[in-house]
């Protein structure tokens, strides 16, 4: 049987905890939630790093949006997107937010675990404009007069999905050093 170590004073006045707090920890404790709270702390750091330098930069920014619907749902995800979601994005990109939009579709099929059934690509201005708050209310009101219709396709375009998750791109010049 191993036994566990309780942390002796002296080791929790070199950690700079109280002492009413520390003492309950035991230490594989403390490395355990040091151990998990690490990446959330690094990839936070990484995508500020990353927008910020964008950001700076004023070069364009890259969003991946990707989509897995149900079983079955692909083709109706697909009209919805393009009924109501792809209108607002062509808007935008008129006003000059976003620079360029596409989806993709894999010609293939993948595990279950790595399915995806849609891609979009967005090409924003830069990082601040995608990142910044903005209301599409306005927009939507313009292009959907039938706000009832358009929240009910809405709701139902993400009821028939899997999962949905953003990734924002950096480019890698492969030349470079």
């Amino acid at each position: 049987m191993v036994q566990k170590e309780v942390l002796t004073e002296r080791q929790i006045d070199n950690l700079g905890f109280a002492p009413r707090f520390a003492t309950k920890i035991k230490k594989e404790n403390l490395v355990k939630i040091f151990l998990l709270l690490m990446p959330v702390l690094m990839m936070t750091a990484m995508t500020t790093s990353a927008q910020t330098a964008s950001a700076t930069s004023g070069q364009p920014f890259t969003v991946e949006y990707y989509y897995k619907a149900k079983w079955g749902n692909a083709e109706e995800f697909l009209r919805l997107f393009k009924k109501n979601h792809y209108p607002l994005l062509k808007k935008e990109v008129e006003m000059g937010r976003m620079l360029k939009v596409w989806m993709d579709q894999p010609r293939y099929h993948a595990t279950e675990d790595g399915r995806w059934d849609y891609r979009v690509t967005i090409v924003f201005k830069n990082a601040t404009v995608a990142n910044e708050p903005f209301d599409e209310d306005a927009l939507k009101k313009q292009l959907f007069p039938d706000q009832e219709t358009y929240t009910r396709e809405e709701q139902r375009r993400f009821a028939i999905l899997d999962a949905h998750w953003d990734v924002p791109i950096k480019s890698v010049d492969l030349e470079g050093k």
